[in-house]
């Protein structure tokens, strides 16, 4: 009865940290700050909640070795350029893209996982890249009829996709050395300290008038999503996860569509359908098959 239980309260801490991280292309733009000093606010504001949390369930935030420690900063510099790009691009595109662009990491990753076991991808997995790569094109199509800008809000948002593989990579690479709270605890520690000064010399509003905003997107995607995603990854199946990221983008879309009459056209739509069922394939274990790397830590 253990496991059963286990995996129930797995699957609602990963339905619950989903729909938070939906709504953080939202609250970015609600933010009042600029797109990098939002990135910094959603980290520092989420350190004494990190702290708190990690202590209660006996993962004591410390230092690891020296080694360690700079493999985390690393880490954190590829997550801070990542927040970086992402906000830069929330502001400049649909919302349901943003989320669906931010979330290729899993192809990125898993491209990466199938060049270090040196073998080409399996069926199934070169349909997930096919189609992936055809929505998105289908996405940028549409974008692009829109403006401009539009297309440079998609782009970025793949950039920021690609900066979040790096920080997958490295944390991949020194899981089960650090806990996931402290390493959490951390790399937000680190990421935070890069974001400031970047902040600061991009002259963006640093602090906001009302701040609702940054508190929310602090708690909602930093503590709430990753917090609930790094548990839930731990007990769950790819395939359950990559499900579930389908709430995703369909809630910020919904999100764009009710405040900034974001509606999608029956090609976007499409092209969305095409990335999220991607998102599933890439994650499914084929048999006779070793699991491709499975993120650390959640996507953004």
């Amino acid at each position: 009865m253990t496991q059963p239980k286990s995996h129930s309260l797995a699957f609602i801490a990963l339905l619950i940290g989903n729909l938070a991280l939906a709504g953080g292309p939202f609250l970015v733009r609600q933010a009042g700050v600029g797109p990098v000093a939002a990135g910094f606010w959603r980290l520092a504001l989420a350190l004494p909640f990190l702290w708190a949390i990690a202590s209660a369930f006996k993962q004591p935030v410390h230092f690891p070795r020296r080694k360690l420690t700079i493999a985390v900063a690393i880490a954190a510099f590829f997550f801070a350029a990542d927040l970086a790009s992402w906000h830069a691009g929330i502001l400049l595109t649909k919302l349901g893209n943003a989320t669906l662009f931010g979330n290729i990491s899993s192809f990125f990753f898993a491209a990466w996982g199938l060049w270090l076991a040196r073998r080409l991808p399996s069926p199934v997995q070169a349909m997930a890249l096919g189609l992936a790569a055809a929505g998105c094109g289908l996405l940028m199509w549409g974008s692009a009829e829109l403006s401009a800008a539009n297309l440079r809000g998609d782009l970025l948002a793949m950039f920021a996709g690609l900066l979040y593989t790096g920080y997958l990579i490295i944390v991949e690479r020194t899981r089960g050395q650090l806990q996931p709270l402290p390493l959490l605890f951390l790399a937000s520690l680190f990421g935070a300290l890069f974001l400031l000064p970047a902040a600061l010399a991009a002259d963006e509003r640093i602090f906001p008038t009302d701040w609702t905003g940054l508190f929310a997107l602090a708690l909602c995607s930093q503590v709430i999503g990753q917090g609930l995603l790094v548990y839930a990854l731990g007990h769950l199946p790819p395939l359950v996860v990559g499900v579930a990221m389908l709430t995703q983008p369909a809630l910020s879309s919904l999100l764009g569509w009710i405040y900034y009459g974001e509606a999608f056209t029956p090609r976007d739509w499409i092209g969305a359908a095409m990335i999220v069922i991607a998102l599933v394939l890439v994650r499914l274990k084929q048999k006779g098959e070793p699991v491709l790397h499975e993120p650390a830590v959640a996507p953004s």
